[in-house]
């Protein structure tokens, strides 16, 4: 059975700027603990990104507030960036003057920005446990016998990889040797 995690959300409607600058500083806390998107947002030189700060306080706020309600025990530590989203909002029309009495029209966009952080599963434990190895006398045995002799081993080791090279040679079919025009010009 899958433990459902609880998301904690936070929402900026009607920001004036771009979507598409607002998700240049959301996908750099996107996937982070909030420790570190905090600290990221806080530093990031971008107009939008204090807003996203406020707005990532608001959503560890709204985890500790709902976690109290509901009587369920939060690590704020354990909080993480789970999605980031900046939608469009509705787009201002204006008009710009233009030479020769014309006017341009543009857009002013504006964004919606949803931030939810939910809580990382448990790994199960903090402390991991090395296994020793199963056989330490005879890997104790394997290291302490070629420092006893080293120059007879290498001859040893030399011969053993001959004599393999010999068995793959003698074991390959020998191919038959192809005939050339030359030899086929004086058999005629």
């Amino acid at each position: 059975m899958a433990v459902e995690t609880r998301e904690y959300r936070a929402e900026a409607k009607f920001q004036r700027v771009s979507p598409q600058k607002a998700r240049l500083v959301l996908d750099l806390i996107k996937g982070r603990g909030v420790e570190e998107a905090l600290t990221t947002a806080a530093f990031t030189k971008k107009r939008i990104a204090p807003v996203i700060h406020k707005l990532l306080t608001s959503a560890v706020d709204n985890a500790k507030y709902v976690a109290g309600e509901a009587g369920t025990d939060l690590d704020v530590d354990n909080l993480y960036v789970k999605t980031a989203l900046a939608n469009d909002g509705p787009r201002m029309k204006r008009i710009r003057p233009a030479p020769m009495g014309r006017a341009f029209r543009y857009q002013r966009r504006l964004t919606h920005i949803v931030l939810s952080v939910a809580e990382r599963e448990a790994a199960g434990g903090l402390v991991t446990r090395v296994e020793e190895p199963v056989a330490p006398k005879a890997a104790k045995a394997k290291t302490e016998a070629p420092k006893a002799e080293p120059k007879a081993a290498k001859p040893a080791a030399k011969a053993a990889k001959a004599k393999k090279a010999t068995e793959t040679k003698a074991e390959e079919p020998q191919a038959a040797p192809k005939a050339t025009k030359k030899k086929a010009a004086k058999k005629a």
